[in-house]
């Protein structure tokens, strides 16, 4: 089989499969134009973010077999396109579970506890006590949008914090040792932390927005390490000037790239986050440690010799 990687990813992809006798070739920079030139050469694409998979693409790639995403989001494929098709499509959330759940809680501690600005006011000489009081994760109820991989990891994490955790999901029945499913009603009106794990579809694009915000019974804190297009920018920023939103960590913004490379606009909402002491934001790094990086590669490896390496033989 012959697999186009078209960004750069642990080498370990490389490794393993040019030693089961897959043909690699590597391209990093060509544009989508020249891609879609060559992709009916390809028997499968290994990818991250940089280029779209669009109808357009998918329908030039005439041999295609698989699309495997190092990473959890599939937005930049088109998936119904792709499965019309026959092409098999892969990801690895199993592979960076672990980094979001540390990420959520590492900023919901930071920013409950003030530690930032503290540490920035002690390091310039100002020495605050009772300004810099801390509001614990012990005792409160956290909120899950969405659990799978993401949603679960840190529901585990928050259960050790001594928090109350519920969750909303599409899928019934998924209730467990740290978290209990509720319906989105109930997760209004009791949690006082709010965390976002779930993929950008036509129904999650701006989930979070002035109605479900006005919705929540209780004020609360935010973290976002989705897709910044799950969140209304506008309606968190006025939640946030009001007070309804005590705090918001945000690994993910609106106004990224949709390769995640660099924000793409700047406007005074954006300014707005970027300047308050209520907000932490993060490049888009939840899911990007380096044992993620390893462990998203080996699984993409492992799914893709489960799958097709007895192909592989029968054909050779």
């Amino acid at each position: 089989m012959k697999i186009l990687l078209l960004d750069k990813n642990h080498p370990l992809i490389t490794e393993q499969l040019l030693a089961k006798k897959f043909i690699l070739e590597e391209d990093f920079t060509s544009s989508y134009d020249q891609v879609c030139e060559k992709i009916g050469n390809y028997d499968g694409v290994i990818i991250r973010s940089r280029i779209p998979l669009d109808k357009n693409f998918l329908e030039k790639a005439k041999n295609l077999k698989f699309i495997a995403r190092v990473g959890a989001g599939m937005e930049n494929i088109d998936i119904p396109v792709a499965e019309k098709l026959g092409i098999q499509l892969i990801n690895s959330p199993e592979g960076n579970r672990d980094s979001v759940a540390e990420h959520v809680v590492g900023m919901l501690l930071i920013l409950m506890n003030r530690l930032f600005i503290a540490s920035q006011e002690v390091k310039s000489g100002i020495w605050l006590r009772e300004e810099n009081r801390g509001d614990e994760l012990l005792g409160k109820t956290v909120g899950l949008i969405g659990y799978g991989n993401m949603g679960k990891a840190t529901a585990k994490r928050l259960s050790g914090f001594g928090c109350k955790v519920i969750f909303h999901d599409i899928l019934p029945g998924l209730s467990d040792e740290y978290a209990t499913q509720v319906s989105l009603e109930e997760l209004k009106e009791k949690a006082e932390v709010l965390s976002l794990h779930i993929p950008l579809t036509d129904e999650s694009y701006y989930l979070i927005d002035g109605p479900f915000i006005s919705d929540m019974k209780n004020d609360f804190y935010f973290v976002n390490t989705a897709r910044g297009k799950n969140v209304e920018t506008k309606s968190l920023v006025e939640a946030i000037k009001a007070g309804k939103v005590k705090g918001a960590c945000l690994d993910v913004l609106e106004y990224e790239k949709s390769s995640f490379e660099k924000l793409e606009a700047e406007n005074e909402d954006l300014q707005f986050l970027l300047e308050s002491e209520k907000v932490i934001v993060t490049p888009h790094i939840a899911g990007w440690t380096i044992q993620s990086k390893e462990k998203l590669a080996q699984v993409i490896v492992d799914k893709i010799l489960a799958q097709f390496s007895d192909h592989f033989q029968s054909i050779h």
